[in-house]
């Protein structure tokens, strides 16, 4: 383990593992077990496990596949207000996935998972 990633066992909220993923995100996969595991330890509200699953989306969705859902898992375990998940539907999903909800619904659990949170009156 570098240098780096042992002082990131300290963060506090995830902001640091989150910075630290921003400004190395083009040579850190290696890194990624770590760092993901570091996000669920240290965020306990899940906004920078929904933020770096976002952002992981925007830069590189296929390079970064491994590991968005588990830290879409991790947003949808510590965001008990729902004040993060739900910028993950369209980031993952598209512009377009109310439109699409019934579909996602039917065939993508974890889209289900946060459908059904973020919009409790719409059943599945």
């Amino acid at each position: 383990m570098s240098e780096n990633l042992k002082n990131l066992t300290g963060d506090q909220d995830g902001m640091a593992t989150y910075d630290y993923i921003v400004n190395n995100v083009d040579s850190c996969i290696d890194s990624m077990p770590e760092l993901v595991d570091n996000l669920r330890r240290a965020d306990i509200s899940g906004q920078f496990l929904a933020s770096t699953a976002r952002f992981l989306c925007a830069v590189d969705r296929e390079k970064f596949a491994g590991w968005i859902q588990p830290l879409v898992e991790g947003a949808i375990e510590k965001d008990r207000e729902r004040r993060y998940i739900g910028s993950l539907l369209q980031a993952i999903w598209g512009a377009d996935y109310k439109e699409r909800a019934e579909e996602l619904k039917a065939s993508d659990d974890t889209f289900r998972r946060i459908f059904k949170r973020v919009y409790p009156g719409d059943g599945i």
